[in-house]
């Protein structure tokens, strides 16, 4: 748990709280919050592609005009009418919507991860994940007794051969197999994307060992390269897919609005688990975004943040060629918002971030990305929110010190 607990106090507490793991991400940001800092640290959106005075105007509209509605409580799984223009939405961009399948709004995307862990996770099931994987779902799962097992990333995504020998060995150990957790498009950390091939494979492996595939797809908006991306929901032909998407890329994580989209009962399910957490998601937020899908103005903020991203991505790319030096590699992302960086081996990312925050730069050191362990000379580094001036001036300084760590090595 972040900071410490009295030891007078520490007896109230229930056991599972000792399964909390403050994310090094929230933290990082606090640090940085009113510092002269250029923060590689979060997966923060550019501010200047938030459409202020059209959201300003949709808001304005909605609360005099549909008050009654969007100022009241609402139904847990979301605004029914929302929830139908989200469906069209979704189906517009590729994401197959079945006969069996419902969608429940949830506050951010993170809520449904906590929520699927809540109805599906007991201690000591197992979760394929990625290495490294998305750091806030391991917090969400893991306070649910997740037992982890990962598979690495390469330039294709995850190594599914790796994935099917690994499900396997959890089978022979005897273990409870549930659930495989996959970023396919533009990963969180390492930005890679999963080829179709590999696509393909993981649906086998779900299918052949019956797993539920949990898809996390905040990014795939956001390709810069002409590449196959079709979601694993549309590519699964027997259910097992639970599709997560959010608003907090896309348009603006103010919102708070996410979504998961599955057959009914698995929708049913977190409708239930979701009542005794915050009864719905907000009322209001929900009739803000459903008009800003109408009005095209997610499409409008894709299109321009795309553009933006595309150039910062090119120039933190070119940044690393220029500074970091010999012995670091990076991958290469077709999309989304970040890069990974390997670092020599010997060199620990997380023992180096004080120095790096004293020479007015942040990063997320790696390590906690991976559930198994290791990663530890490893770095996230994000590109959506910096200046492109910023995004050199920091790789600059980020790779002066790696060059005096590789020296005292």
């Amino acid at each position: 748990m972040p900071g410490s607990v009295n030891p007078r106090v520490q007896r109230f507490l229930a056991e599972r709280t000792k399964l909390f793991k403050a994310s090094e991400i929230r933290e990082l940001l606090k640090l940085t919050e009113g510092r002269e800092i250029i923060s590689f640290a979060g997966g923060l959106p550019d501010p200047e592609t938030f459409p202020r005075e059209e959201l300003a105007e949709v808001a304005r509209e909605v609360i005099l005009e549909r008050g009654r509605e969007a100022l009241q409580y609402s139904p847990t799984p979301g605004v029914t009418e929302f929830r139908r223009v989200l469906k069209d939405f979704l189906r517009g961009n590729g994401v197959a919507v079945n006969p069996d399948d419902d969608v429940i709004i949830t506050t951010g995307s993170q809520e449904a991860l906590y929520l699927i862990g809540k109805i599906f996770i007991d201690p000591g099931d197992v979760v394929f994940v990625e290495a490294p994987t998305y750091l806030a779902a391991l917090n969400a799962f893991r306070q649910f007794g997740a037992r982890f097992m990962s598979a690495p990333v390469d330039e294709d995504g995850m190594k599914t051969d790796v994935l099917e020998e690994r499900v396997k060995e959890a089978e022979r150990e005897g273990l409870r197999l549930k659930m495989i957790y996959t970023i396919p498009t533009s990963q969180n950390p390492s930005g890679v994307t999963m080829s179709m091939e590999r696509r393909k494979h993981l649906l086998e492996i779900a299918e052949a060992h019956d797993l539920i595939v949990v898809e996390d797809d905040p990014y795939s908006f956001f390709t810069f390269e002409e590449v196959d991306v079709k979601p694993l929901k549309t590519l699964d032909k027997s259910g097992r897919v639970i599709y997560l998407g959010t608003l907090s890329k896309i348009l603006s994580p103010g919102l708070r609005i996410g979504w998961a989209l599955a057959e009914n009962w698995v929708v049913t399910s977190m409708e239930l688990a979701k009542q005794s957490v915050d009864l719905h998601s907000s009322t209001l937020s929900q009739y803000i975004a459903m008009e800003a899908i109408r009005r095209g103005l997610v499409d409008k903020t894709v299109e321009k943040a795309r553009k933006i991203y595309r150039v910062k991505r090119d120039a933190m790319l070119e940044s690393l060629e220029d500074y970091f030096p010999q012995g670091c590699s990076w991958t290469k992302p077709v999309g989304g918002l970040f890069i990974f960086a390997y670092l020599p081996e010997g060199i620990d990312t997380k023992a180096m971030l004080p120095e790096a925050l004293e020479r007015g730069v942040a990063y997320v050191p790696g390590a906690s990305f991976f559930a198994e362990g290791g990663g530890e000379n490893t770095m996230r580094l994000n590109f959506s929110y910096p200046s492109v001036t910023q995004i050199r001036e920091g790789i600059r300084r980020l790779g002066l010190l790696i060059k005096e760590k590789i020296g005292e090595a």
